[in-house]
């Protein structure tokens, strides 16, 4: 009786890798012991990033607010600290969006923040 070298069964396991690793380039795409390290690898970056990308946008939104708040002669500390207590639920992503594309909005925000809140 012939040894049985899984031959279905690892071709389906191998090409399941390699089908991972389109767009690699060299033998990165078509030798499986370095594209199996090389999708191993792109797997653990991809979940790694997807976390980080949340961190990422945060620190843009604070980064376009603190810009738009120092052209409104506010701190951003104290443009997000007048929003609280004026309990504006208004979150960093939508504030950012609207100081881009509408100045005037921002601009009419952060006055009625200002006049409500008197430490700003």
């Amino acid at each position: 009786m012939p040894r049985a070298k899984r031959g279905f069964k690892r071709r389906r396991r191998h090409n399941k890798v390699l089908e991972h690793a389109k767009g690699f380039v060299l033998g990165r795409k078509n030798k499986f012991k370095r594209t199996a390290e090389a999708v191993d690898r792109a797997f653990i970056y991809s979940y790694r990033d997807r976390r980080v990308k949340k961190r990422d946008f945060r620190t843009l939104w604070i980064a376009r607010l603190s810009a738009a708040a120092n052209n409104n002669d506010i701190s951003y500390s104290r443009l997000i600290s007048a929003l609280k207590k004026a309990q504006v639920n208004l979150d960093r992503k939508v504030l950012s969006d609207i100081a881009i594309n509408d100045p005037h909005a921002f601009t009419a925000i952060v006055e009625q923040v200002r006049s409500l809140s008197p430490a700003a």
